[in-house]
């Protein structure tokens, strides 16, 4: 299945939970789940006890939406994680963290995962000084972040880290300059996903 193009705000509704998917809307009164919190729909109100596998489902779904992820780019983060010491869960969402994309996003240079993986993949976004359009590249612990020194560059991320309303993780820092510039402290833990999410779940599920 692919990533979902349709309107997102009925995704949080119908995952019951915020996934700021778009930007500042998610932090206002327009938001979906602040105007109405059950599923869009006639039948959106009715209680409807979920099974076993639709709640393993539901959070595979969620995780996906919320990092953009194809089912090809999700299958393949966890293979790497079922091969990586400790926890499968864990491991999991620590890789996802790291990713370019995400990284971009939570150190406020741009509004969404969207707006971040644009600006990675249009030459924008510079690691440890080298232009990277890949938007899935795996950050390590000591890796430098920075935008480009053009105009067009500065003049969208100093906007959004004016506006943005985002609260940098612990495993991240952004280091005031003129050049926007953010670093990777170490590598992200469970505790640092900003998503209420079981990954025990979601194991469960592609492990059947």
């Amino acid at each position: 299945m692919g990533r979902y193009t349709g309107p997102v705000c009925r995704l949080c509704r119908r995952e019951g939970v915020k996934l700021f998917l778009k930007s500042l809307r998610c932090d206002s009164p327009k938001c979906a789940i602040e105007r109405r919190e059950y599923a869009p729909g006639m039948h959106g109100e009715k209680k409807t006890k979920p099974t076993e596998y639709g709640k393993r489902l539901r959070e595979k779904q969620k995780l996906k939406r919320y990092y953009g992820l194809y089912e090809r780019q999700f299958r393949r983060m966890l293979d790497i994680a079922s091969r990586s010491t400790g926890n499968t869960g864990d491991s999991l969402l620590s890789l996802l963290e790291r990713r370019l994309d995400n990284v971009v996003h939570r150190l406020g240079f741009a509004g969404s995962r969207a707006s971040a993986r644009q600006l990675v993949g249009h030459g924008h976004i510079r690691v440890n000084g080298k232009k990277v359009t890949i938007s899935s590249y795996l950050l390590k612990a000591g890796d430098s972040v920075t935008v480009k020194n053009r105009p067009k560059s500065l003049g969208a991320v100093r906007t959004n880290l004016e506006e943005a309303r985002v609260t940098t993780p612990d495993f991240l820092t952004v280091i005031p300059g003129e050049i926007p510039e953010g670093k990777v402290l170490r590598l992200p833990e469970f505790g640092d996903c900003s998503l209420p999410i079981q990954a025990q779940l979601i194991i469960e599920l592609c492990s059947r």
